[in-house]
């Protein structure tokens, strides 16, 4: 008892919310260890203390605790010193005396925490409007509540040498592959960090990472985890976070909202067709204006090179660096829109666009037509959010390769894009499938949405895991 008081004592040593309970009973002294901020003090009153102040006469030893005194539903044995010391900082409270030599822990959890509410980065029309919280516990629940099977296997690991870090591994038994699994641990073994403060501290061990595309997904919604689970991906929630990873990870995925699958199947193939065009006019146009405007006046109709001629008639710089001018204020906007509080960024974003893009052309930094395609390029990018680093890199890379050689410059930068594309991979399996891929696995849900019947039918032979 004495080893285990003096541990706690020297390892949490200046810290004032540790605190300590004694009560007398007949054969001598019990005493509680809690940490204040993080346990619930009307719980310990009344269901530990009062509990062992009323008993105090009739206690033995650990076992009648267990058993006769305390009716926590989490209540057990500590294991060793260095256990005792994770439950005591993860709200447990620690029960010691002096005439038995275990320690227990009793759960009396009571921090603070944010309430379920409509996740920011993913709104929906129709749908579910559950998001995930920091609380680890909340959000398994939310996944429990719409998988109610016995297949849902929740495997926890602590990850970090100073944090702790619970994160949980979340799957489907008969349907999630076996080659996923074996991946994901392999690279959890090699982690050795000390402190895991969110999901991105894992995605960077599990995704490729000479890209600046996502191998590894990611979503604030319960329900698209779960469906995420129920294709047979494996789902990873950190504690502290509410954003779940999923993996493995497809392109197509990218244009694909959570809300496709609560609405008129028609209308959400038609919008994800203009997602992927968006998704080509964000990346392509640029430097396709460039290319024709520079090199290729032959391909402009004629009544459209008299008019890009009159409104660049003032601008005295050349058209390669309008495009990268307006493109750095438009990034500077969009930056200043996201750190500002909402009211104020959204004000400051549309006020900035309309004077910033008004003097620009009355200044003569910039001509009409320029300003109409990076406001273009820029209003695609919003489609995708998910694409918009990738769109960033590689409409500057293909901008850059038109400057320099026109249309052959444009068609080298869409041929290296596509086979940066098709040679990665996520968690052992190619990133474009299932498009061009040999097998035709359990992931059948590409451009146009087919009927849920079929999307959510998992009879599939077992070589078809994904």
């Amino acid at each position: 008892m004495n080893d285990y008081l003096n541990y706690i004592n020297e390892k949490l040593k200046g810290n004032s919310d540790l605190k300590h309970r004694e009560i007398k009973c007949s054969r001598g002294t019990i005493y509680l260890l809690f940490i204040d901020n993080m346990c619930d003090s009307k719980f310990i009153s009344e269901y530990i203390i009062a509990p062992l102040i009323k008993s105090s006469k009739l206690i033995t030893d650990a076992e009648m605790i267990k058993d006769e005194v305390l009716y926590s539903n989490s209540l057990g044995d500590v294991n060793s010193r260095d256990d005792m010391l994770l439950h005591i900082l993860s709200g447990d409270v620690i029960i010691i005396s002096d005439f038995y030599n275990n320690a227990l822990y009793c759960e009396a959890k009571g921090f603070s925490k944010r309430s379920i509410n409509t996740p920011l980065t993913e709104t929906v029309i129709k749908g579910p409007r559950e998001g995930f919280t920091e609380a680890l516990m909340d959000n398994i629940s939310l996944i429990r509540r719409r998988i109610k099977s016995p297949q849902l296997k929740i495997d926890y690991k602590i990850v970090g040498n100073i944090s702790n870090t619970t994160v949980a591994f979340l799957y489907l038994q008969d349907l999630v592959s076996q080659k996923v699994l074996k991946y994901i641990n392999s690279k959890f073994s090699k982690m050795n960090i000390d402190f895991l403060l969110d999901t991105n501290y894992i995605e960077e061990q599990l995704k490729n990472s000479r890209t600046i595309f996502d191998t590894v997904g990611y979503t604030e919604k319960a329900d698209t985890a779960a469906s995420k689970i129920l294709q047979g991906r494996v789902v990873i929630l950190v504690d502290g976070t509410p954003f779940a990873l999923s993996a493995p990870y497809f392109f197509i995925e990218n244009f694909q909202m959570a809300d496709d699958y609560y609405l008129n199947t028609y209308y959400t193939s038609i919008v994800r067709i203009i997602r992927i065009i968006s998704f080509g006019i964000s990346v392509f146009l640029p430097g396709l204006y460039i290319a024709l405007t520079t090199y290729h006046f032959s391909l402009i109709p004629l009544i459209f090179v008299f008019r890009l001629s009159s409104s660049r008639a003032d601008v005295p710089i050349p058209t390669i660096l309008e495009i990268y001018l307006m493109s750095f204020f438009f990034q500077l906007l969009r930056e200043a829109g996201i750190r500002l509080p909402q009211p104020i960024g959204q004000s400051m974003s549309i006020v900035g666009a309309l004077i910033l893009g008004q003097a620009a052309v009355s200044a003569g930094l910039t001509s009409q037509s320029t300003v109409i395609i990076v406001a273009i390029s820029a209003i695609s990018s919003f489609l995708t959010p998910k694409l918009y680093g990738p769109i960033l890199l590689w409409s500057s890379i293909i901008l850059f390769l038109c400057s320099l050689i026109g249309m052959l410059g444009f068609l080298m930068g869409m041929f290296v894009m596509v086979s940066a594309i098709a040679s990665l991979d996520s968690c052992g399996y190619p990133y474009i499938t299932p498009i061009l891929t040999k097998k035709n696995l359990r992931y059948r849900d590409i451009i146009f949405r087919g009927k849920l019947t079929n999307i959510s039918n998992n009879n599939f032979n077992k070589d078809d895991k994904v």
